[in-house]
């Protein structure tokens, strides 16, 4: 997987193991603390934010995956551009794509599969 270096690599086999465990994706992203919560209290409901919570060694091992494919493929940085023109901040726009990638390890993980790039998109004139 672009961005997921050697040592990034050993952080994903031992928090995450072969990710049997989880039953979803969505289930990993919130491990990993990278699921937004929504905070509210009464009628006040403010945006999606970071959750605090998480395994710390997983939440921090994501991000410098998300900035080293940055630079790795252009699918990442088209991801991140697209989440900024909609409006979202800097942060708000890495832990978009740090859970995309969540989802992405965890197809891999459950189909026993390697990463494979996808073909860009071509319209037939």
């Amino acid at each position: 997987m672009p961005g997921v270096g050697v040592r990034t690599a050993a952080v994903l086999l031992v928090t995450v193991g072969d990710g049997t465990s989880f039953l979803t994706a969505a289930h990993l992203a919130s491990y990993a603390g990278l699921a937004p919560t929504t905070r509210q209290s009464g009628t006040s409901i403010h945006g999606e934010h970071a959750p605090r919570g998480g395994n710390r060694q997983l939440k921090r091992a994501m991000p410098l995956s998300v900035f080293a494919c940055m630079n790795a493929g252009p699918a990442s940085r088209t991801y991140y551009d697209k989440q900024r023109a909609r409006g979202k901040t800097h942060t708000q726009a890495l832990l978009r794509l740090a859970r995309q990638r969540i989802s992405v390890l965890f197809a891999m993980l459950r189909d026993g599969t390697f990463y494979e790039s996808r073909a860009p998109r071509t319209t037939a004139a």
